[in-house]
């Protein structure tokens, strides 16, 4: 495989960072005829992570698909870092992923040991998380693509939705963020072996200990953190909640590398679609540089839980969370609705 075409080179955009913008999408999705039926609890309205429909006073069923183009050059990392984005929607919304499909598109440029090399990414990675891959779709294409479509289970009552924040809750988010940064100056081999490294392996990694962890306290709202970035993911939570999301700079984390990429402007495409979708909707303190502000624009792959947890939980979930997860944070707090949908000191 040696002689092989770059992964990276045969897409035109990266991992989440090739997400049509939100704006665009609540466009398009506003004008759609959908069908009504009350067993669904969760659907595209609020724009959360996936859909939730209800079986039976014990059971929802949880459903997500989630592709992009090669976002490293590794096939076998890339699918790695494909099924892990893609199964993080259900942990986002409190369930077990348990079941999914390869979505893969692949190219005459590349060999069938690249092709098995990204499918066993996925598989073992869907392993990992207990799931089953029964099967799929490939398709030839221009650019390769590859992730999966992914049904999880849920208790009715213990669904997490992206628009149920309450006023007084601590939000928390498990994973730093300047994975988009990273990996635009990668492309320009601005970015040391070591560094990326680290970012490949932050992106391949699970969510699932983060969910287990937080469902055992009193979660109001959950997201994970990908192409919309903070911004964008924490400007739905408030807006579906109808309250203000204060978001406190100096603790967010983010891979200290991305900083000064970003004051040199090493800024993906995908920032500023989220930053044209939630930009009238956030108001930022003068002491908040602008690299910071790019960061927290910055479209993630494979990103965080951002959760927004009670009040009287916080501390207790931090504490648990912090000795499993490296770089959990406590980043900010939720508060009734004012001006803004989102406030960054």
């Amino acid at each position: 495989m040696e002689n092989e075409i770059k992964l990276t080179k045969l897409a035109s955009c990266a991992g989440c960072g090739a997400k049509v913008g939100a704006g665009t999408l609540t466009e398009i999705l506003d004008k759609l005829p959908t069908l009504h039926d009350p067993r669904l609890i969760v659907g595209f309205d609020k724009s959360d992570d996936a859909s939730v429909y209800i079986i039976n006073d014990e059971l929802a069923l949880v459903q997500t698909l989630d592709f992009f183009p090669p976002i490293v050059d590794d096939p076998y990392m890339f699918g790695q870092i494909a099924a892990t984005n893609a199964l993080s929607d259900i942990y986002a919304m409190g369930g077990e992923p348990k079941l999914a499909m390869n979505i893969m598109c692949v190219t005459k440029q590349m060999s069938k040991d690249t092709i098995y090399a990204i499918l066993r990414g996925g598989y073992e990675k869907a392993f990992e998380a207990g799931a089953i891959i029964t099967g799929g779709h490939t398709i030839e294409d221009i650019e390769p693509k590859y992730g999966l479509s992914v049904s999880g289970f849920v208790h009715p009552q213990k669904v997490l939705k992206n628009s149920t924040a309450r006023e007084g809750d601590v939000l928390i988010l498990t994973k730093p963020l300047g994975i988009g940064i990273l990996t635009t100056a990668a492309k320009a081999d601005m970015v040391e072996p070591s560094v990326l490294n680290r970012v490949y392996e932050q992106m391949a990694t699970l969510n699932k200990t983060a969910r287990d962890i937080m469902v055992k306290y009193d979660i109001h709202s959950c997201t994970d953190i990908t192409g919309f970035a903070l911004i964008g993911h924490s400007y739905e939570m408030a807006q579906g909640s109808n309250l203000t999301v204060h978001l406190d700079s100096h603790s967010v984390p983010f891979i200290p590398e991305a900083y000064a990429l970003a004051e040199m402007g090493m800024i993906p495409a995908g920032a500023y679609r989220n930053r044209d979708y939630a930009e009238q909707g956030v108001t930022v303190s003068k002491n908040v540089s602008v690299a910071m502000q790019d960061i927290m624009y910055d479209p993630q792959t494979s990103g965080g839980l951002l959760m927004a947890v009670n009040e009287k939980d916080a501390t207790r979930l931090f504490n648990e969370l912090k000795d499993s997860i490296e770089h959990v944070a406590i980043i900010g707090h939720v508060t009734k609705r004012g001006q803004s949908g989102i406030v960054i000191d």
